[in-house]
C-alpha cells in the first residue's frame, strides 16, 4: 500500500538531510551494481579500516527494486560524526570527545514529540503484503549464518513496569518474509525489557528501525543511562525533541523520518537458530543459538528506503571510530559523578572495539589516586562491560594516542607492582576468551587488568625527566612546522 505523505516534520532527524551534507563536504561516492552476496561486504570491510575513507551508498542491487539501497561507513570519519552532532569539522578525537562532554554534562532529556504522520509512512506493508526479503540485506561476512538486515540499526522496547521507552542496538538476521532473529547479550537493557514480557508469559512487542538519522543510531549503541529514552537523550543532545508516530500495531513510538521500520511482537515459545555472526571483536566467538524471533505484523519505509548499514569488523573500524568519542565522554562523566577529581582526559581505544582498552589521564593529587581512577573506570556502567585493560597515566600523556600511551606503560609501570587484577567482571558470549567450559555452563565473565603507568606518586619529583618538549610547545611546534609533514 502505498499512500501520498508530503508531511511537514523537522529535517533535524532526517537521514537524507545529514547525507547531502556528507555529499557536500565530498566525502560520499555512489556505487551501482553491487552485489549483496560478497561485494557490499568486501567493499565495506575495506573502507571501514581506512580512517578517512568516504561514506557509500550502493544502488542498483541485483535482485532488487533500484532506488532499495545500502549505505555504509556513514560514521567512519570525525567529520562525518562532528555533521551528525552539529559540530564544528575539523576536531581532533579529544576534540570531538570534549564536545560530547559539554553537550552531556548536566544534560536535561527533550522528551520526544509525537506526530500523526510521516515520510517512514509513504509505503505500508501489513498482513499478507508483509516481506522484508524485498530490502537487500547484505552477507556482511563470508561466515555469517545468514543475512543480516540489522547492523546500524535500532531496536524499541518499553518497559512494562514503569513505561520506559529503550532505543538499544542489537544485530537481526532475516529468517523470512516476516520473521526477524534477534540476538542481545545478557544485561543490555532491551534484553532486561523482552525477559520481563516472558516472565510474565507475555508477548514482547518491538519496532524495529533499519535507517535513520545516524545520531539515534550512535545514542542506541552506547551507555545511555538507565531509565532514559534514548529518544529524548538525543533530544537534550541537539536541543530539539524528535517527531516520532506512534506503531499503529505495537504503539511503541517510531521516528517520523526513518527509512525503514518494522512492528511486530516476539514470544519465549518460539527459538529459532541465529548466527553464527561476525561481532565487534573481529570473531565468530558466539557462533550459532536458538533465539527469539520477532514476528512481523507490519513494515513501513520510505520512497527509495535506505538501509544504514554498519556491520562489526576487526578494530579499528567504522564502529570503533564512531563510538570512541561518546564512549570516552560518557566515562569522563561517570568518573565525575563518582567523585573522582582531576581527570585530564580519557580515551577507549578504537583498536580494543572501544571497549576493551580504557586510558584516563590525570593530575595525580595524593596516594591511591591513580589506583581509585583504575577501579572506578573498569566497573562503572561505561566502562564495565566486555573490558579488558584499563590504563591510568599521567596528564602529560595523550591517552587517544597509543604509541604514547604504551611508552608511559613501559617506563613508567612495575609488572610486578603496577598491576591489579579483577575477576569476574561483566563480559559477553560474544568475547572470543570465554572459555569453552565457561560456556558451557553460561559464565560469562572475565577478568580485568589495570595498569598504573603513572610516575609513582610517593617519589614523582625525583622520576627521571622526560626528554621531550611540554605538549603545549609541541602543539606550537606542530602549528609552525606542520607544512614539512606535507
Amino acid at each position: 500500500m502505498v499512500g501520498d505523505h508530503e508531511v511537514k516534520v523537522s529535517s533535524t532527524y532526517d537521514l537524507r538531510g545529514w547525507l547531502e551534507r556528507v555529499e557536500q563536504l565530498g566525502a560520499l561516492r555512489r556505487v551501482d551494481g553491487a552485489s549483496s552476496e560478497s561485494e557490499i561486504g568486501d567493499a565495506t570491510d575495506l573502507l571501514q579500516h581506512s580512517s578517512d575513507a568516504p561514506a557509500v551508498l550502493f544502488d542498483r542491487i541485483p535482485g532488487y527494486e533500484p532506488g532499495f539501497r545500502v549505505l555504509v561507513n556513514g560514521l567512519g570519519t570525525i567529520d562525518r560524526m562532528s555533521l551528525a552532532l552539529g559540530a564544528p569539522l575539523g576536531l581532533s578525537k579529544l576534540e570531538l570527545a570534549d564536545v560530547w562532554r559539554e553537550r552531556i554534562l548536566g544534560l536535561e532529556p527533550v522528551p520526544a514529540v509525537e506526530v500523526t504522520d510521516g515520510p517512514v509512512m509513504e509505503n505500508v506493508q501489513r498482513g499478507d503484503e508483509v516481506d522484508v526479503t524485498v530490502f537487500p540485506a547484505p552477507l556482511w561476512h563470508p561466515n555469517d549464518g545468514g543475512r543480516y538486515l540489522g547492523t546500524g540499526s535500532y531496536d524499541v522496547t518499553r518497559d512494562p513496569d514503569d513505561g520506559w521507552v529503550n532505543v538499544g542496538t542489537y544485530r537481526v538476521m532475516v529468517h523470512g518474509p516476516n520473521k526477524l532473529g534477534y540476538y542481545i547479550s545478557p544485561g543490555k537493557h532491551g534484553r532486561l525489557h523482552r525477559q520481563k514480557y516472558f516472565d510474565r508469559n507475555e508477548r514482547c512487542p518491538v519496532a524495529m528501525v533499519f535507517g535513520s538519522h545516524p545520531l539515534i543510531f550512535l545514542a542506541a549503541s552506547n551507555e545511555i543511562p538507565y531509565g532514559v529514552s534514548e529518544y529524548d537523550w538525543v533530544g537534550g543532545v541537539l536541543g530539539e525533541p524528535m517527531q516520532v508516530i506512534r506503531g499503529p500495531v505495537t504503539g511503541l513510538p517510531i521516528p517520523a523520518c526513518a527509512e525503514i521500520v518494522v512492528e511486530g511482537y516476539a514470544s519465549a515459545d518460539e527459538l529459532i537458530p541465529e548466527g553464527p555472526f561476525g561481532e565487534w571483536t573481529g570473531y565468530y566467538a558466539s557462533g550459532e543459538r536458538a533465539e527469539p524471533v520477532l514476528h512481523v505484523e507490519a513494515v513501513y519505509h520510505r520512497n527509495e528506503p535506505i538501509i544504514l548499514g554498519c556491520p562489526p569488523g576487526r578494530p579499528p573500524d567504522e564502529l570503533a571510530r564512531y563510538r570512541a568519542p561518546l564512549r570516552s565522554a560518557l566515562l569522563f562523566e561517570e568518573l565525575l559523578k563518582a567523585g573522582v577529581p582531576d581527570v585530564a582526559a580519557v580515551w577507549q581505544h578504537e583498536v580494543g572495539g572501544s571497549r576493551m582498552f580504557i586510558v584516563a589521564a590525570i593530575r595525580q593529587r595524593y596516594p591511591g589516586h591513580s589506583r581509585q581512577v583504575l577501579h572506578v573506570a573498569a566497573q562503572c556502567h561505561t566502562g564495565g562491560y566486555a573490558g579488558k585493560y584499563v590504563v591510568v597515566v599521567d596528564d602529560d600523556i595523550d591517552p587517544s594516542n597509543l604509541e604514547e600511551v604504551m611508552w608511559a606503560v613501559c617506563t613508567r609501570s612495575d609488572p610486578a607492582d603496577s598491576i591489579d587484577i579483577i575477576r569476574r567482571a561483566w563480559s559477553t558470549p560474544l568475547d572470543p576468551r570465554i572459555t569453552p567450559d565457561q560456556r558451557a555452563v553460561g559464565n560469562f565473565t572475565n577478568s580485568r587488568a589495570l595498569i598504573d603507568a603513572t610516575r609513582p606518586f610517593e617519589w614523582r619529583d625525583q622520576f627521571p625527566p622526560v626528554n621531550v618538549p611540554p605538549l603545549s610547545q609541541r602543539q606550537a611546534a606542530l602549528a609552525r612546522w606542520s607544512y614539512l609533514l606535507d
